[in-house]
Formats: structure tokens, sequence, C-alpha cells
């Protein structure tokens, strides 16, 4: 099952992988094609009722496979307004090839020919709420009309995200959808068909474009809360920097007063919080947790911290007074698998921290992305094992990014990954987030390499993460 936004998302990637959206459409038109022939008669009196989007333009195709019918397409609105260019290119052609095709430009005018099969095309997977004008007054003789009703995808006014159907939406006798079932679609008294349309399964399992587009920000939100350095320095100043390239509003760093100056002089965009002592300690956490829980912040857990006995109780504590979302990297990663924690974990290990903490021990993570699925199910959190190939997993769905270069074996990239994780936890679920993260930041390490070979730093990846993230985030794959 997919919801109507992850759908987007795939249809995102498979054009990415070179299966352009243009010929899902030929294939989802056919579908449709072929659910019309099995309820009616070659002769039957067919009427096509399309929105100017995509949806509308898979039933553009499917006027072209029946030609055994008597095929009336009712386009709501003008032509010059459809929306995209493919279901523009096939109303284009339906016009070429003489077929009977009318523009409805006012919903009072609006008569619904008489018709045995009416293919509703009104509004797709990315539309849900009550309808509007003129798809209203068109779902209201569509449901009066003595005639087999064919929905393209899901009915119109029905939501693919959670779906509630609007009161005024299309009662469909029949739903022909496209790749997966969409979330409720069974609940509806209609006949449902999923249509392979020939997106590969490859969309749905590596991370590309579409993740990208679901978990990008659109204006600058959050705060990051990084908790870390003591022996290292740069590791917490990457990530915070990382955060604010992201999409952050701010971006604070909690640190240990001796290190406190050296991790500001870093940047001065970073907010720097410094505590008593040379290593973060148990009668620090309530502090800590105090500022948290007070401005909402996502934290990271764990950049520089190092491995000394209290400083890991204290990460522990941490994590079991804390509720909100967090990000859990380098050091802190060993006290997730015993501590009980009501937060939302995204654990950020590399091969050597996934094997310690009790996950498989393998140079391939790519080769072993089941084994650290069941891990991340058994361990209760989303696990984004970095490697030459990144496994995102929440236990239950897997994504893999192989995005990246080898030259971001230097130090520190992770920590840019932690960051960026932070910012758009903000704006996503923990496996969208994490998967375009590490889109992102192995995108932003391939633009580098492109110029710097494998001499890049990790630092010179920050400034990079802007022109991944709203670029689109295409890959070379």
């Amino acid at each position: 099952m997919i919801t109507g936004r992850r759908m987007a998302a795939v249809d995102a990637n498979a054009a990415a992988l070179g299966v352009p959206r243009k010929q899902l459409m030929e294939s989802s038109g056919h579908a449709v094609a072929r659910a019309v022939r099995e309820v009616a008669d070659p002769g039957s009196r067919v009427v096509i009722v399309a929105g100017r989007g995509n949806n509308g333009g898979d039933a553009f195709v499917t006027a072209r496979f029946l030609d055994e019918y008597h095929v009336t397409t009712l386009l709501l609105g003008r032509a010059e307004t459809i929306g995209t260019e493919i279901a523009r290119e096939n109303w284009d052609a339906l016009e070429a090839a003489d077929y009977d095709i009318r523009e409805v430009t006012d919903s009072a005018g609006f008569e619904l020919p008489e018709a045995d099969v009416v293919v509703d095309a009104m509004l797709g997977t990315g539309i849900s709420g009550d309808l509007r004008e003129p798809a209203a007054t068109a779902a209201r003789a569509i449901n009066a009309a003595d005639a087999t009703v064919v929905a393209v995808d899901v009915p119109s006014g029905f939501d693919a995200d959670d779906g509630d159907h609007a009161d005024n939406g299309v009662e469909a006798d029949h739903v022909v959808t496209f790749h997966d079932a969409k979330p409720g679609l069974e609940d509806l008294e209609a006949d449902v068909t999923v249509a392979d349309i020939g997106i590969p399964s490859a969309a749905e399992r590596f991370v590309g474009p579409g993740d990208v587009d679901l978990a990008r920000p659109t204006g600058r939100e959050g705060r990051p809360y990084v908790i870390g350095g003591g022996p290292y320095t740069g590791a917490p100043a990457l990530a915070a920097a990382a955060a604010l390239r992201a999409g952050a509003e701010l971006s604070f760093v909690a640190a240990p007063e001796v290190v406190a100056r050296e991790i500001q002089g870093y940047s001065e965009d970073l907010i720097v919080q410094p505590f008593d002592g040379e290593h973060l300690q148990p009668e620090q956490v309530e502090d800590l947790l105090e500022t948290a829980r007070t401005y909402d912040n996502v934290v990271v857990l764990g950049p520089g911290i190092g491995t000394e006995e209290k400083t890991l109780e204290a990460a522990s504590r941490f994590l079991e007074g804390f509720s909100g979302r967090v990000v859990v990297d380098a050091d802190a990663l060993q006290v997730v698998p015993e501590v009980e924690t009501e937060a939302t974990l995204v654990c950020t290990p590399n091969r050597g921290e996934l094997a310690r903490m009790g996950g498989p021990d393998a140079d391939d993570l790519r080769a072993v992305a089941d084994d650290i699925e069941a891990f991340a199910a058994d361990l209760g959190h989303v696990v984004l094992a970095k490697g030459a190939d990144d496994v995102i997993t929440d236990g239950e769905r897997t994504r893999v990014s192989r995005s990246g270069t080898v030259g971001m074996k230097v130090g520190g990239t992770g920590d840019t990954l932690a960051g960026i994780v932070a910012a758009l936890l903000e704006h996503a679920p923990p496996l969208e987030a994490a998967s375009a993260a590490a889109q992102v930041n192995g995108l932003a390490g391939e633009q580098l390499a492109a110029e710097e070979g494998h001499g890049l730093l990790a630092s010179d990846l920050a400034d990079e993460i802007p022109r991944v993230l709203w670029d689109g985030g295409v890959s070379n794959d």
C-alpha cells in the first residue's frame, strides 16, 4: 500500500531512473481502457470527465484506446490552462485526431451526455477535501447518472493519504489505481483494480529526487540542539552548521566550557551554550533536558562527546528523560540498545558503530539491508547505516541511498549528515527525513568531488547543501 504523497515521490524517482511520467501515463491510460472494456461492450457510450492535471492526462490516453466505443471527453476548464506539458500533449493528440472533445468553461452549464460508462478523471491523488466548482457540479451529475462509474487512480474527492472521502465526492463503481493500493480504497463500495504501469521497484527502494521533494523545507524553521564536544570540537560545529544550511532557523551547540569558545570560533552563526567541565556529565543532563523541552528542539546527541563512562551515562539519562526527536550519532550510539526512551530516534551509525550496537557487521551494507531492517525492528528506531551505499530503515520499510563518493571517507561527513537529518525532521517524518538527508549529503559530496577530487573536506560540504536540497536532489546514478 502506498500513500498519494509517497506515490508522487516514486513517480519522480522513476523519471530519474529513465522511466518518464509520459511513459507511465501511456500505461495508466491503457489500464483504464481495459477496465472500461470489462464493464461495457463495444459500441457503448463512454463519457470521460477530466481535470487539467495528470489524472486528466491519463484519461486522454484512455480515449485513444477506445475507438470501438462512442467516446466523448469533457475537459473541466480551458485547454490552455492544462497544468502539465504531458497532459497537454495528450489533449492535443485527441484534438489533432478529431476525437469528440469539449471544454466546459462554466459549471452552471455543465451537462453530462447520455452514457453507459463515465470515467472520472477530474482529480487525482494530490487533491483532498470537499470538491469545488466545476468538479462539484460534475460529481453531482456523475453520481446521479444511470451509468457505471470508473475512477482513474482514486475517485475525485478521495484523500489518498488518509483515506477520507469528501461528502460531495464521486461514488465510483470501479477504481483503477496505479502501481499499488492507496489507503482507504478497500473501504469503498467499489471494485478496485491495481494496475502495474511499469514503475520499477528501484523507484521505491533507491532514494531519489522524489524523496528529497518530500522532505525539502518550504521555509526556515526549527532550532536543532547539538549536544556534543569535549574530546573533539569540529564534530558538533559541523553538525550545527549543516543544520543551518539545510533550512534550520537557528542552531545551538551545548558543549563543555573548555571547548565552547573553540567551537564558537568555527562560525559566528552558531549559538554555543557552555556547561561546566571537560566532558558531558550526568549532573548536566537536567539543564539540557529543560532547554530541549522548552524550545521543542530536535536534538543531535553525540558528535564529539567521547567515550568517558560518565559521559555515556549522561547520554543514557538524556534519552531516558526526553520524549522528543533525537538524532543519535557517534559515541552516543552505543547506549541506544540498552536505553528505554519515549523519544523518536534516528540512529546514524557507520559500519563499525552498527556492529557494536548489535547490528550486522559487513563491508557492503546494501548486501545486508534485510538484516539491518530486522535490527531496526528489534531496536524500535530508525537506523541510517552509513557506508558506500547508505541503508535507511524503520524496521518495516527500507531505502538505499547510492549518492556519495570515496572522497567522503574523510572525517566529519557523518557529522554534516546528522545536522541535515535534524533540520529535515522539522518538515518530514523520521524515515523520510533520514532518507533525504543521506541523499543530499552524498550529492553534496559528489558535487565537491567533481571540483576537488579526493581532496574534499567535510567543512566544504555545508556550502553545497543548499544547492543540492533546493535543486531537486538529482543524482548521477
